[in-house]
């Protein structure tokens, strides 16, 4: 029996995306505008064919250079750019329904939002209540939130209440209950995740934790790892996985920050039984370079996961097969802050050469699903 190492790369866009425009994002192009602007050595990533990828999202000459696996351009159907909408549709369900965003105002929120939120907390209010970034709020409002010890809430582009603490100060396990006892009724109205963000440091050298926990909306259809978990199979969720599913269809949940991210995956190679699904979400490339518009250190993360992918795939058993995609784009050289509307790359390792052609994200879970002999999921076709 065969396993599956489904591979996301959090923001690895590679532009082309038909309705950009109707999210602002015409012409945004994460891949390719690293490249222009600092280069990029991804040797095994282009050896799998993300330069074809590439150029076939954007209607450019594919590359004459060989490749080593199997290579295409998925477009999302889902109605946003968002960590959920991505990866749901990837594990073979398109999001049924609009989700809620808050406006780019100040305040952002609702009043019985930051109510609730003060109320869970016991505090005297809150702090924060626009879009920002999580590193910047935290530098301007981390020295009032010791003094007062309100806790901090932003949002972003994305349906997202992020909550943000001092993690010795207010107590890791205490933001992690006010964010789950608001999670619920803002569930109710159609926003994806309520993220807590703690936090470390004195005032000037404040830093956010690998503790961040997201309470993610519970998927509203079936997805690819219901199936495999309700086949019998093993189903680890490395890194956020387990969060962005609420938990549903995993089996076991390792997290960590990249390195580690990375040393499960190597340990996985050799251990997963057969039949297992392995889903992973590997290197915050979103929120520490796209978000901040670093295109310099975006691509040098990039690199320090190509020179570890090469010898993952050498670790593989076979009939093993890799799929290595994204779930939206960032575009570390496009205007403001947030995730960009984009094409994703589908590179697959273990099962032949060549183009897939033209893919949705959820021909992704059907082709897993397909892998492992599993029900195929109600939406996506077998690419291979």
């Amino acid at each position: 029996m065969r396993r599956v190492f489904l591979i996301v790369l959090d923001s690895v866009g590679i532009g082309g995306a038909p309705d950009a425009a109707d999210f602002g994002d015409e012409g945004a192009d994460t891949t390719g505008h690293i490249r222009a602007a600092v280069g990029l050595d991804v040797p095994v990533l282009d050896g799998l064919g993300l330069a074809h990828a590439h150029a076939a999202a954007n209607g450019q000459p594919v590359p004459k250079a060989s490749v080593t696996g199997r290579w295409g351009a998925a477009t999302e159907a889902s109605r946003g750019k968002d960590t959920p909408s991505g990866h749901w549709e990837l594990a073979g369900l398109p999001v049924p329904f609009e989700w809620t965003y808050f406006p780019d105002d100040d305040p952002a929120f609702p009043s019985e939002v930051m109510t609730a939120v003060a109320e869970a907390a016991g505090t005297r209010g809150t702090l924060g209540n626009a879009h920002a970034s999580g590193t910047d709020v935290i530098a301007r409002l981390g020295e009032e939130h010791l003094r007062t010890g309100r806790p901090i809430l932003y949002t972003s582009a994305d349906s997202v209440v992020q909550i943000a603490a001092h993690e010795e100060a207010f107590g890791l396990e205490r933001l992690l209950e006010v964010c789950r006892a608001v999670a619920p009724a803002l569930h109710a109205r159609k926003v994806g995740r309520v993220i807590a963000r703690p936090f470390i440091g004195e005032p000037g050298t404040f830093e956010r934790t690998a503790n961040r926990r997201d309470f993610a909306l519970e998927p509203p259809g079936q997805t690819l790892l219901d199936l495999a978990a309700g086949a019998g199979r093993e189903v680890v969720a490395v890194g956020k996985i387990a969060d962005i599913f609420a938990g549903r269809g995993v089996t076991r949940s390792l997290k960590g920050r990249d390195a580690a991210l990375m040393a499960h995956l190597d340990a996985l190679a050799v251990e997963a039984p057969e039949g297992a699904l392995v889903f992973a979400n590997l290197v915050e490339f979103d929120s520490e370079y796209g978000h901040r518009r670093d295109p310099e250190g975006y691509a040098r993360a990039l690199e320090r996961f190509d020179r570890w992918l090469g010898p993952f795939l050498a670790k593989l058993r076979a009939g093993d097969l890799v799929v290595v995609t994204a779930d939206h784009g960032n575009d570390p050289t496009w205007r403001g802050t947030d995730h960009t509307r984009e094409r994703v790359p589908v590179l697959i390792h273990g099962a032949g050469v060549g183009p897939l052609g033209p893919l949705a994200f959820s021909d992704v879970g059907a082709t897993v699903a397909s892998w492992l002999d599993l029900p195929q999921p109600h939406h996506g076709r077998n690419a291979l």
